[in-house]
């Protein structure tokens, strides 16, 4: 859905990905011909124009490689920021209980470190495995066309990479969502330290915060161990397992070159063991790729699912505009919580005329910021009914009724900037 803008682009990128997956078991199939031809023949002619073939094909390889990576980084760079934009637009569409019940620092996290990881699984895992596994399949059609019965051992090694895959994945998996976690927690608990040190300070609360930070960090670090010592167990499996197979193939192979019946001849098998080697290289890589590829993923499952979740309420579809607004505030049996099951507010009816200036007088928590917060339509009363001018709250057009209102609260917010582009922060046009 995010690469249709840029089809195009994508499109090329991926008849790049399969030229450059014939290109380098093309390279391997030159140096093997060449070496059982014109080598074993004392050809000097022939050897020099397979060195002259190589050049060339080596060249247009690394030309190939160059425009691959680029469209990539172009494609993978488009991508990643019109998520980011998404999520942003996103975020701030969603209503005041939203933030209320998330913490500031995984808001952060998901725009930034989760984003990046999407980055990467864009840029590099992607089109990488694309290429490492379009030269499995070259080369295993070459070592099918050299020696059928050598290829068929190299077969036996599928059911043997599902098992190590099936049994590294769930582990990468559930340690990678571990290790992403605790860093959101991590993110969390230091933006919450920054936004209250006042709190902190006065509190003196520095030694616990910073014993808590303690944890969380140490826990994070440990999920961390858990990923790399996981993966680098996985990679090397994979290794000794090509290796093995390697082996395998040698006494198999270097069996039917003696055989008198002369089926298989060593440039045979010497080029059966070069695109051998251009079937099992790739499945390092691909097991390096692993864990970012599940890192990605993670985050990428971690974006979507800000993205599929629904603000808790919006505006009616037939929502008033609210041109012309004289002022008459009711609350009319008004009950409200931040959390549904402990009401903040209970049953609450007055009537402020146009022009009256009300003063609401109380203790700490009993509610006078709450019901600022439900006349500008930040939440939603929990029963009871709002009327602004004699018209439910919740039938108006939220932003015409905050272009008609001016509030004040008790700690301002100052964004970057001067002091005069805070005040007209509602109306960047005002002079």
């Amino acid at each position: 859905m995010y690469t249709r803008p840029y089809a195009a682009k994508r499109n090329w990128l991926f008849a790049l990905v399969i030229i450059r997956s014939i290109q380098l078991p093309a390279l391997t199939w030159i140096i093997a011909a060449v070496i059982d031809g014109p080598i074993q023949a004392s050809h000097v002619p022939g050897v020099i124009w397979g060195a002259i073939a190589f050049a060339v094909l080596a060249l247009s390889t690394q030309v190939v490689m160059h425009f691959r990576q680029r469209l990539a980084l172009e494609l993978g760079e488009a991508v990643v920021s019109d998520v980011r934009n998404e999520i942003f637009s996103h975020i701030q569409r969603m209503p005041m209980a939203w933030f209320h019940r998330t913490k500031l620092g995984r808001v952060i996290s998901r725009v930034t470190s989760d984003v990046e990881d999407l980055r990467i699984g864009v840029q590099e895992v992607l089109f990488v495995s694309l290429v490492q596994i379009g030269q499995m399949i070259v080369a295993a059609a070459a070592m099918l066309w050299y020696e059928p019965k050598l290829f068929l051992i190299v077969l036996g090694l599928a059911p043997v990479l599902w098992m190590i895959n099936r049994h590294f994945h769930r582990r990468l998996s559930d340690s990678l969502r571990a290790m992403r976690r605790s860093y959101s927690r991590v993110v969390a608990t230091l933006a919450e330290s920054v936004n209250g040190v006042r709190v902190t300070q006065g509190f003196m609360r520095q030694d616990e915060n910073a014993r808590l930070f303690h944890d969380l960090a140490a826990d994070h670090s440990h999920n961390n161990t858990v990923v790399l010592k996981t993966h680098g167990l996985f990679i090397p499996l994979l290794e000794l397992n090509n290796q093995l197979f390697i082996a395998i193939l040698l006494v198999v192979g270097g069996w039917l070159v003696l055989q008198p019946s002369g089926d298989a001849t060593i440039g045979d098998l010497v080029s059966f063991f070069f695109m051998a080697n251009m079937f099992f290289s790739p499945i390092s890589v691909l097991g390096n790729q692993y864990s970012q590829a599940m890192t990605a993923m993670a985050g990428a499952e971690r974006l979507f699912q800000l993205l599929d979740t629904p603000p808790d309420w919006s505006d009616p579809p037939d929502a008033l505009p609210l041109e012309d607004i004289r002022g008459r505030v009711e609350f009319d049996r008004v009950t409200f919580g931040y959390d549904a099951t402990r009401p903040v507010l209970h049953e609450v009816s007055f009537v402020a005329e146009p022009g009256q200036t009300i003063a609401l007088v109380g203790h700490t928590g009993s509610g006078k910021t709450t019901i600022i917060n439900l006349i500008a339509k930040f939440y939603l009363p929990t029963s009871g009914t709002i009327r602004i001018d004699g018209h439910d709250l919740h039938g108006i057009d939220s932003a015409a009724l905050h272009h008609r209102m001016g509030i004040v609260l008790q700690q301002n917010f100052l964004f970057r900037g001067s002091v005069a582009d805070n005040i007209r922060v509602g109306r960047p046009q005002a002079t």
